[in-house]
C-alpha cells in the first residue's frame, strides 16, 4: 500500500506528457563524454538541466556519429549533440547555438608541416571521421581524395586518428581544437602531439533533432527558451566552469 501510494505521489508531481528524451552522439568530449562519467559533457549538463526543468527525463548514449545521425534521422531516437547544420540539413535546429567550434590540424611533434591551408594537406596522409561535417569545401575536397584522407568510424574514432598518428600511419588528424585538447590529455599525448594550425574562422555547434518526430519542435522550443535561461540565471557559467570552458558569447 505504502509503495502504490509512493508512486501515485510521483505521478502527481510529474506533468502529463513527462518523456524520456533520447540523445545520442559519438565521444566529443568536452561537448558530449562517457556516459557513465562524472563528466559527461558540457552540452549534456546543458540538456539535463533544461529538460528536467520541463519535467522529462534525458537518456544519453555514445555510438558512432554516422549510425547516431541516422537513427535519429529515421526516428529512433530524438536528437543528437555537437551537430553542424552541414551535418544532417534536414533536422530541426534551434535558433541558439551551443558553442563556437574551431578546427585543429595535429601533427607528431618532430613534423615541420604547417597548415597553410587546404592544399597543404594534400601532400599528407590525413585522419577524418567517417560522416563528420568539415565544411562544404573540404568535405568536397575528402570525397575527391581518397587517397589523401583517410578516414575511421566507431564511437572512439577521435583516439583511433590520434594512435595512427601516434605510430606513424597517418600524418595529420583533423579535428575540433576543444576536442582534441581535451582527447590529447587524457591520452597522455600532450608531449608527443602538438597543433600544427587552425581555421581562421569559428563556427556554432548545436544540440538538433529528428525531422521525422512530432516532438522535436517541442524539444528545441524548450531548447531555445531553456538556454536563455540558464545563461541570465548564472547556471550556464557554473556548467562551463566545470569543464574550464567560457561562454561563447
Amino acid at each position: 500500500m505504502k509503495l502504490a501510494i509512493g508512486l501515485l505521489f510521483t505521478a502527481m508531481l510529474l506533468p502529463a506528457d513527462a518523456a524520456t528524451v533520447s540523445i545520442r552522439a559519438d565521444d566529443w568530449f568536452p561537448m558530449n563524454g562517457d556516459p557513465s562519467g562524472k563528466e559527461q559533457g558540457y552540452m549534456i549538463d546543458m540538456a539535463t538541466a533544461i529538460f528536467t526543468a520541463a519535467g522529462h527525463t534525458v537518456d544519453y548514449k555514445v555510438m558512432p556519429w554516422e549510425r547516431a545521425v541516422k537513427s535519429v534521422r529515421e526516428g529512433q531516437f530524438d536528437c543528437v549533440v555537437g551537430a553542424y547544420p552541414e551535418d544532417a540539413p534536414d533536422f530541426i535546429f534551434p535558433t541558439v547555438s551551443w558553442g563556437m567550434d574551431g578546427t585543429g590540424y595535429y601533427v607528431k611533434n618532430e613534423s615541420a608541416w604547417q597548415f597553410t591551408g587546404f592544399d597543404s594537406l594534400l601532400s599528407q596522409k590525413v585522419g577524418v571521421i567517417s560522416g563528420y561535417a568539415y565544411g562544404e569545401e573540404f568535405d568536397a575536397l575528402i570525397k575527391s581524395r581518397p587517397d589523401v584522407f583517410k578516414d575511421v568510424s566507431g564511437k572512439d574514432a577521435l583516439e583511433k586518428n590520434f594512435k595512427k598518428l601516434a605510430n606513424n600511419r597517418i600524418d595529420v588528424v583533423v579535428e575540433s581544437v576543444a576536442v582534441a585538447n581535451a582527447k590529447l590529455k587524457a591520452l597522455g599525448f600532450n608531449s608527443t602531439l602538438k597543433i600544427a594550425g587552425t581555421n581562421s574562422e569559428k563556427a556554432p555547434i548545436y544540440i538538433a533533432c529528428s525531422p521525422v518526430k512530432s516532438t522535436s519542435k517541442m524539444y528545441i522550443e524548450l531548447v531555445e527558451k531553456g538556454t536563455v535561461t540558464l545563461r541570465e540565471s548564472g547556471q550556464l557559467k557554473v556548467i562551463l566552469d566545470k569543464y574550464g570552458l567560457k561562454d561563447w558569447q
